[in-house]
């Protein structure tokens, strides 16, 4: 069964908006034969990512940059899963008070570095999540589940 691996780091009230509306939608009913694992990006591990088939990112953006406990994620990650996790697919969710483009700028770079393939355009959330923000990670998190599934 395909594994799709939902690494966050849901810290405020606003980013657990996000990752419940994804993690809903990756969850999904109507989405058969996908196995979701959620974990905080302080414990996911080279394991967890060696083991998923797909992954779901959610992460604030603090100062113009991914929050430290992502960026930590893919620090620990990186070298142990470049070769085995190239061509996967991805999503991700970004939230921030303020502009984006940092975090953005840094999750294409990284993500790229991996070789990992956008399933999804990101979703960028600015300030507390509406209606139409927390429909767009709910799609988010259904659409990369769907991708995976049998």
């Amino acid at each position: 069964m395909p594994r799709l691996l939902f690494v966050h780091h849901t810290v405020s009230p606003a980013t657990h908006d996000c990752y419940q509306a994804a993690l809903e939608g990756a969850r999904d009913p109507s989405i058969k034969g996908v196995e979701v694992v959620s974990r905080a990006a302080l414990v996911a591990s080279a394991t967890d990512v060696l083991e998923a088939d797909g992954y779901l990112l959610g992460t604030p953006v603090n100062l113009g940059y991914l929050a430290g406990a992502m960026k930590h994620f893919f620090d620990t990650i990186y070298y142990p899963c470049i070769d085995e996790t190239r061509g996967r697919p991805f999503g991700a969710y970004l939230h921030g008070n303020q502009g984006l483009e940092g975090g953005q700028r840094a999750l294409d770079t990284i993500t790229t570095g991996l070789g990992w393939k956008p399933a999804q355009a990101t979703v960028g959330v600015l300030g507390a999540p509406g209606p139409s923000d927390l429909a767009d990670c709910r799609e988010l998190g259904a659409a990369v589940a769907a991708g995976l599934s049998l």
